[in-house]
C-alpha cells in the first residue's frame, strides 16, 4: 500500500469519526435559560406535542413550579400575554390528554402514589420508574421526567454517578421506547465554586457528552429575561442574589424584573413553591420548548450547529491531517 493511500484511508477515517462524535452531541436536547422564548415555539410544534407525548412527571415542591408555571401559562396565552396569539387552551394539560389537552400525569409528591417523592430518594425513584412503566395501565408513557429538591447540594462526584447518573443510563437501556428527561438542581446560594455548582455541570456535561435530554433547572434560575447573569451572585433558589459583591444577598433579579414589566402582558402571577412567579414562568416556557422538542420540532434553525466541543477538535485535527498529506505528497514528488 503506498503512502498516498494509507493517507487518504487515514484522513477518511478521521473524517467519519468527527461526524460521527459530532452527530451524537448533537442528539442531546439541552433547555436551559436560551429555550425560554415561548415565542418562538411554533403552533404545529405544540399540537404535535400534544399528539404524541404522554409523560409522566414525578416531583416535590421544587419540581412544582414546572407545572404551577404551566397552569398559570394557559389563561396568560388566552389573554394574549407576550404577543401570543394562539389557539385558546392550546397550553393546556392534564393527566389523560383529554380535550385536547398535553396528557402529563403528576407524581403523588410527598404521598405514597405513582412517581411519589423526588429523585433523590434513592433507590426509591428507580423503583417507582419502574412499577410505574411495567404497569400495562401505563402502556402508552413515552416521557419520564423527574425532578430533584435539594438534594444536589450534598452529593459528591460519586454519589451522582452511583443513584443518578447510572441508574437513569439503565433505565434508558431497558426502557428503550421511554424519553427520560435529566434535570439539574435548584441554585441554593453557593455560587460558582459550590458543591451545588459543580454536580450540576457533572450533569450537564454527561447529558452534553452522552446525547442525553436535560432540563437544565438550575440555569434557568442563573439568568433574567433580559441574559443578565446571576450565577456569580450567590443566587438562591428564591431568586435572591448578592448585589455589591459584599457576600450578602440583598436583592431579587425575578422581583425587580417583575416590577418593571407589565403584569398579564410581559409575565402573570401563579404558584412557585420556595420562589418568585416569574422563576416558575420561565420554567413553564421552557418545559414547553421541550415538549415541543421531544415531539419533534428541531427548534428555531439559527441554534443548529455543530457543538463547539466537536467544532473544537475538527479543527486541530484537520490542520494535522492535511499537514501530514502535504508532507507525504512532497515525499513522493522528492523520490521521484
Amino acid at each position: 500500500m503506498t503512502r498516498y493511500n494509507s493517507f487518504t484511508i487515514a484522513l477518511i477515517i478521521a473524517l467519519l469519526f468527527l461526524v460521527s462524535t459530532s452527530t451524537h452531541a448533537a442528539d442531546a436536547i439541552i433547555i436551559d435559560h436560551a429555550t425560554t422564548d415561548i415565542t418562538q415555539i411554533p403552533q404545529a410544534a405544540i399540537e404535535n406535542a400534544k399528539a404524541n407525548l404522554h409523560i409522566a412527571y414525578g416531583h416535590t415542591s421544587h419540581g412544582s413550579q414546572l407545572t404551577t408555571g404551566m397552569n398559570g401559562l394557559v389563561g396568560f396565552a388566552n389573554g394574549g400575554g407576550l404577543g401570543l396569539s394562539l389557539p385558546t387552551d392550546i397550553f393546556k394539560w392534564n393527566n389523560g390528554g383529554s380535550g385536547g389537552a398535553l396528557d402529563l400525569e403528576e407524581g403523588d409528591g410527598y404521598g405514597s402514589g405513582w412517581m411519589d417523592h423526588d429523585c433523590g430518594y434513592y433507590p426509591n425513584w428507580v423503583e417507582e420508574t419502574r412499577e410505574y412503566l411495567d404497569d400495562p395501565t401505563h402502556s402508552d408513557v413515552n416521557v419520564i421526567i423527574w425532578s430533584w429538591c435539594g438534594q444536589v447540594s450534598g452529593r459528591t462526584e460519586q454519589d451522582m454517578i452511583d443513584t443518578y447518573l447510572a441508574p437513569m443510563t439503565q433505565l434508558e437501556l431497558d426502557y428503550p421506547n421511554v424519553t427520560f428527561v435529566y434535570m439539574t438542581g435548584h441554585a441554593d446560594g453557593s455560587g460558582e465554586t459550590g458543591n451545588l455548582h459543580l454536580r450540576n455541570q457533572q450533569i450537564r456535561d454527561y447529558c452534553t457528552t452522552n446525547g442525553k435530554v436535560l432540563f437544565d433547572f438550575y440555569d434557568i434560575e442563573c439568568y433574567d429575561p433580559d441574559g443578565n447573569y446571576y450565577g456569580d451572585k450567590l443566587v438562591n433558589d428564591n431568586c435572591d442574589y448578592d448585589s455589591d459583591g459584599n457576600g450578602s444577598r440583598d436583592a431579587n433579579w425575578a422581583t425587580q424584573w417583575q416590577n418593571t414589566h407589565t403584569q398579564n402582558v410581559d409575565w402573570y402571577n401563579c404558584g412557585s413553591a420556595h420562589s418568585k412567579p416569574l422563576n416558575a414562568n420561565r420554567k413553564a416556557y421552557a418545559a414547553w420548548w421541550l415538549w415541543a422538542r421531544l415531539g419533534g420540532w428541531e427548534g428555531p434553525s439559527s441554534t443548529s450547529s455543530v457543538p463547539a466541543l466537536n467544532a473544537s477538535l475538527f479543527i486541530p485535527v484537520m490542520l494535522v491531517l492535511i499537514g501530514a498529506g502535504c508532507f507525504v505528497l512532497k515525499k513522493r514528488a522528492v523520490s521521484r
